[in-house]
């Protein structure tokens, strides 16, 4: 399931243009450099919560674990030794950020958004739910298909001035994440600051979840329990799961709608692969999941959009992973060539990560 964002880079985005005029979207860029500033200052530094005696015990010892993975991300994943993931807010809300991705009606290709900096992106994220809703009504009325998801975290890209208390901080919507998840996460965030292709979503997703999966092994391996380890496996067999069976189909998806049959076999194609679709998750839910509900929520709301933002996390996942092999699972190499990739033009970027 997707749950990262990068609505961070369109905080640098919003800053630069907030520092000229005559922009349409003032509005959109204010709530984002504003809701950033809040996020921010909600939190402290992590020693000053673990000495506070009204620190309840339970977070004391997730924050002294999310420090031991920032350590293991500069050690041993050469991640940037930096402020981000030192400090820790609480927000009173269950997500960061909500992102809207919108898709046509038989199209599972995400609309873009234009930004200065960063570039075109995939998404639009928003400080309240009740702003994306919004914007996700206008898009629905526009004919598209949208929807609209909670973000747990985002990155900065480590380019804000490097204030401290600007750094990216542990929030209260993942702290709490099954060991080898809360990893994976610092992992992916932190991988963000180390290479970024503007306008390119899809290469820099897969480049941070290809960091994360490649970091959160390792660090289950050498550092967690027996007990994280069978807790982690737990819950990543059931994303496994499920990430398999929403692949199979989009690909069903996508070559229906790339089919020479017209649109309202298309449309009644449609509704019955959605039918299928949801048959099959109840299914696994079942026989696999002893009745795991966690993903009812993603199945019930499913449209063209969900499917699309997916592809943008693991497109190209298999391609990274073949280039840290090939780079001698050194990740200092690694990062050195996929800061080349990033460089690139998008055709050449493509055609070097190409199998």
């Amino acid at each position: 399931m997707a749950r990262l964002g990068l609505i961070g880079a369109v905080v640098l985005a919003a800053a630069a243009v907030l520092a000229t005029s005559g922009c349409s979207n003032l509005a959109y860029y204010a709530q984002s450099v504003n809701g950033h500033l809040a996020l921010v200052q909600s939190a402290k530094p992590v020693p000053e919560w673990l000495a506070d005696p009204q620190t309840p015990p339970a977070l004391k010892e997730r924050l002294a674990l999310s420090q031991r993975i920032r350590d293991f991300a500069v050690s041993e994943l050469r991640e940037p030794d930096n402020a981000s993931y030192r400090r820790y807010g609480d927000l009173k809300r269950g997500a960061a950020v909500w992102n809207v991705v919108a898709a046509p009606e038989l199209s599972l290709k995400l609309q873009t958004w234009c930004f200065p900096v960063v570039g075109c992106v995939s998404y639009r994220g928003y400080y309240t739910q009740a702003d994306a809703e919004v914007l996700a009504s206008e898009l629905r009325a526009k004919g598209l298909e949208a929807s609209v998801y909670g973000v747990p975290a985002y990155s900065t890209l480590g380019k804000l001035p490097r204030f401290d208390w600007l750094a990216d901080p542990l929030l209260n919507t993942f702290i709490t994440y099954p060991e080898g998840e809360l990893a994976r996460l610092i992992f992916h965030e932190l991988a963000h600051q180390v290479a970024y292709a503007p306008g390119d979503t899809v290469f820099n997703e897969s480049f941070a979840t290809a960091v994360e999966r490649i970091g959160g092994a390792r660090w289950l391996a050498e550092h967690a329990d027996a007990k994280a380890r069978e807790e982690y496996e737990r819950y990543d067999s059931r994303r496994q799961d499920f990430r398999a069976l929403t692949a199979r189909y989009r690909d069903e998806f996508n070559a229906l709608y790339s089919s020479s049959a017209g649109d309202a076999d298309k449309r009644a194609g449609k509704a019955a692969l959605m039918q299928r679709l949801r048959a099959d998750y109840e299914t696994m839910k079942a026989e696999r999941w002893g009745g795991f509900s966690g993903y009812d929520g993603w199945f019930a709301r499913a449209n063209n959009a969900s499917f699309g933002v997916l592809a943008a996390y693991n497109e190209l996942v298999p391609a990274f992973e073949r280039l840290f092999e090939r780079e001698g699972r050194d990740f200092g190499r690694f990062y050195v060539e996929v800061k080349r990739l990033a460089a690139l033009p998008y055709a050449e970027r493509r055609a070097a990560l190409s199998p």
